[in-house]
Formats: C-alpha cells, sequence, structure tokens
C-alpha cells in the first residue's frame, strides 16, 4: 500500500467541510483519489488535466480505450463546464439529476482527450451530497469510473477500494459502504432521439415516458 496514501471519513449525511476541501485539493493538484457515490466507489480526477486523467487509466490497469464517465455538482456546473445542454438532455436532466442518469452530451476540446474518444462525454448529478460537494470544492465536474482494477468487480466498499488500489491512490474518501446497486443508465442524448447506451438502475420506459410527457 502507498505510505503517503490519506484516507479520511466523511459523514455522508452533512459531509465535513475540510475532508471536503481535502478531497478538492488533491484533484486540482493532479491527484488520483477515491471517492462515494450514490451507487459505488469512483476514481476522481480533474478530467481537464492530461496528466491525472492518464493516472485514471494506469490505477485501473486498462488502456485508454474506453471514455471516462463524469459527476457535477448539479445542472448549472455542467453547462458551465461542458456547454448548453440539449432541449432532450435539459428534460432528462430536470427529471432524473440528482440520480443515476448518465447523459452523454457532446465533450468540449478542453476536456483531456483520454476522457473521451468519441466526442461526446457521459455525465451526470449523483444522487450523493459528499460527490456533488467535491465537485462544488472543485468548480467543475470530475471523473468518475469504477475504482478497480481492470476485470475486477466494482465496489461499494472502501476497505475493498484500499486493498486493491491504496498503492495508486494520494486520497481516500471514506463515508463507509455506498448503496451500491445496479451501475447509471446511460442515454445518448446528441441526435434529435434518445438512444440507449446502458441499461442500469433508471428503466429504459422510464426515460420514453418523461420525455412523451414533455412532447406538445
Amino acid at each position: 500500500m502507498n505510505a503517503a496514501m490519506r484516507r479520511v471519513f466523511v459523514d455522508p449525511g452533512a459531509p465535513q467541510r475540510d475532508a471536503i476541501q481535502e478531497a478538492a485539493m488533491w484533484i486540482g493538484r493532479g491527484g488520483l483519489i477515491a471517492l462515494p457515490t450514490d451507487t459505488l466507489y469512483g476514481l476522481a480526477v480533474d478530467p481537464f488535466r492530461a496528466d491525472a486523467v492518464g493516472r485514471v487509466f494506469a490505477a485501473k490497469g486498462r488502456d485508454a480505450d474506453r471514455a471516462l464517465p463524469l459527476i457535477a455538482a448539479g445542472t448549472d456546473q455542467v453547462v458551465a463546464s461542458l456547454g448548453p445542454l440539449s432541449p432532450l438532455a435539459a428534460v432528462l436532466a430536470a427529471r432524473f439529476w440528482p440520480g443515476p442518469l448518465t447523459l452523454l452530451v457532446a465533450a468540449p476540446p478542453r476536456l483531456a482527450p483520454d476522457v473521451t474518444g468519441t466526442g461526446t462525454v457521459g455525465v451526470r448529478v449523483p444522487a450523493f451530497e459528499v460527490a456533488r460537494a467535491v465537485c462544488a470544492a472543485c468548480g467543475h465536474p470530475v471523473t468518475a469510473t469504477s475504482a478497480n482494477r481492470s476485470g475486477e468487480p466494482a465496489t461499494a466498499d472502501p476497505d475493498v477500494v484500499e486493498r486493491t488500489l491504496g498503492d495508486r491512490l494520494d486520497f481516500l474518501l471514506d463515508a463507509g459502504p455506498t448503496p451500491g446497486g445496479a451501475p447509471s443508465t446511460i442515454v445518448d442524448v446528441t441526435a434529435a432521439e434518445p438512444r440507449l447506451v446502458r441499461a442500469g438502475a433508471i428503466a429504459w420506459d422510464d426515460v420514453i415516458a418523461c420525455l412523451n410527457s414533455a412532447r406538445p
């Protein structure tokens, strides 16, 4: 285990400001941290720094051939950092954020190239105060790919994160076991009609029903 890695407990219901600020400090310095979300633990770095993004792939032990999902503090932060949402995306964001719905949107040029290889990036606002607080403290979205080695299962347990990735991490924000369950549903909203990319916690039928109810 990396002796320099810090593990700090944070109250998931009332996160301590100093713990959140330390997490944001590591991210701001190009560090790699693990943080809890409303599903599983994720690896968080600054997605606008190529060096930091490279550490995610090195920690997971995989090639940079898959896009990294992002999480944000709120819809306003998504718009400020990634650009305006399409009408389609705005409807879904208003209904399902905060929550386990990842929207694929157009990626701005200033994102590190390995965050997206397709011109799009997935982003969501998690229904977990700790994760949103870290994004707010950073002032921009952060990555949130699952905190596991490639080929191993994702985990909701911070002890597993430390055991498997502790030698690669700078900081582990420990809020205890996360809720787990299904991963976020991923929906591509870059075209006129939505496209299901990955089934997950939010049923596709609910996504379609939301959009149908918003149509004139």
